[in-house]
Formats: structure tokens, sequence, C-alpha cells
């Protein structure tokens, strides 16, 4: 940022934005998706009346899981890839 703008304007922006961890291995959208399974399933599996409640229900799960180090096993491997997608895949 600093080599694109003023040192000012690189710190402002700075400020505004939240870096996150990008997992090294898997597609970090099909994680995200596997969570999202995982929610619904442990969390938001009836009906709750307003908004405020599913905040409050969403964050005490997630502050669970959290705290419980919970990964996502992905198993989809190279291998896997090339007999499924072989297609896509050149000889």
């Amino acid at each position: 940022m600093y080599e694109a703008f003023e040192p000012m304007e690189a710190r402002r922006i700075l400020e505004k934005l939240e870096f996150r961890y990008t997992p090294k291995h898997g597609s970090w959208l099909n994680m995200a998706e596997c969570e999202f399974g995982v929610l619904i399933g442990q969390c938001l599996d009836q009906r709750i009346a307003d908004r405020e409640t599913v905040q409050r229900k969403a964050t005490a799960w997630e502050e669970r899981r959290n705290q419980d180090k919970a990964t996502v096993n992905w198993r989809f491997t190279t291998t896997t890839a090339r007999t499924k997608l072989k297609r896509l895949y050149p000889s």
C-alpha cells in the first residue's frame, strides 16, 4: 500500500482492511459451505422468531466451534480430482 499511495492514505486504507487466514490446502469456498452446513445442522435447525436470537445463537455457536478448534477434514486429493474431473486434465 505504501508503494502505491502516500503514507497517510495508505494508513487510512489499511485501517479499513481486516486480514483473514486462507487455508493452503482445499478450497476455502468449499470449507465455508461445509461450515454453513454444520451451522444449520447444529444451531439453526429450528424456527427462530427474530434476528437478534439468530445473531446470539450463531455467535455462541461460532465461539464454541473456535474454542473446540474445529477443522474441516478436506478429503478431495489431487488423485481424486484427476479421476472425477478427468475431462479437465490433459493426458
